[in-house]
C-alpha cells in the first residue's frame, strides 16, 4: 500500500491542533503539499498511470481539492459514496499551491475583504481560483468548530494543477478503506491518519485576505 506521507494516530494528532479558527492543516515539507480528491474507479486509475489528470477528467469543470484528509473522508464517505470510491493523494509544488492562494477569491461575499459587491464580482470574473471556508469535521463526521479551506480550480489554473505543479498522484483507498473499518469498529485509539500540521502562508497580504486565524504570526 503506498503511502505519500507518514501517518500518526488521531487522538495524539487532534491534542496538537487549533480547535477552532481558519487553518491551513496539511501533510507538507519544503518543496510540496498534498491535497486530496475522491474518484469514481475510471477517473482515478487513468491518473494514478499517467501521473497525470486526463481521459473522462474534465477541464471543463470547476475542480475542488482539499489539503484536510479528515475534511475529504467526510466529503466522499471514506471511500463508500457513489462516484468517490477511490480516494487519490496528489502531491503538489509549494510554488504551484502558493499561486493557487494568492489567486483565490471567496467563493461568497466578504465585506472585509471586498469594497463591494461589484468589486468581489469583478474579482470573481478575473479570477480561476475559488476559496471556501468550511466546518472541519471529526473522523465520524461530527461539524467542529475549526474552518479547513477548499480550493476551486478552473481554467489555466486547473490546467497548471493537472500537469505541471503535479508531482505525484497516489491511490490512498486502501488506506482510507483499513481507517474505515477502525472506524467501524469503535477502535479511535487505533485510527492512523495522516500527519498534518499548520501550511505557512509567508506572504502577509496573502495570509490576511484569505482570513487565516494565524495571520502575521507565520508557523512552519
Amino acid at each position: 500500500m503506498a503511502r505519500l506521507w507518514p501517518t500518526t494516530n488521531y487522538l495524539d494528532q487532534r491534542q496538537t491542533w487549533p480547535s477552532e479558527g481558519r487553518h491551513i492543516l496539511a501533510s507538507h515539507d519544503d518543496s510540496s503539499i498534498v491535497v486530496y480528491r475522491a474518484y469514481r474507479p475510471s477517473i482515478a486509475s487513468w491518473a494514478v498511470e499517467h501521473q497525470r489528470f486526463g481521459g473522462e477528467w474534465s477541464l471543463t469543470r470547476m475542480s475542488w481539492i482539499k489539503p484536510s484528509f479528515l475534511w475529504m473522508m467526510y466529503r466522499c464517505g471514506w471511500a463508500q459514496k457513489r462516484d468517490q470510491e477511490r480516494v487519490l493523494a496528489v502531491r503538489l509544488s509549494r510554488e504551484g499551491f502558493n499561486t493557487i492562494l494568492r489567486e483565490a477569491v471567496h467563493s461568497s461575499f466578504v465585506p472585509e475583504h471586498y469594497e463591494s459587491t461589484a468589486a468581489w464580482k469583478q474579482a470573481m470574473a478575473s479570477s480561476s481560483v475559488r476559496l471556501q471556508w468550511d466546518p472541519d469535521h471529526d473522523p465520524h463526521g461530527n461539524k467542529l468548530a475549526r474552518r479547513a479551506i477548499q480550493l476551486g480550480l478552473r481554467g489555466a489554473t486547473l490546467r497548471a494543477y493537472a500537469q505541471s505543479w503535479c508531482l505525484g498522484i497516489t491511490d490512498i483507498t486502501g488506506f482510507v478503506r483499513e481507517q474505515h473499518k477502525q472506524l467501524r469498529g469503535d477502535r479511535l485509539h487505533h485510527l492512523e491518519v495522516p500527519r498534518e500540521r499548520l501550511y505557512a502562508v509567508e506572504d502577509d497580504r496573502v495570509a490576511r485576505r484569505l482570513g487565516l486565524a494565524d495571520a502575521g504570526s507565520i508557523s512552519r
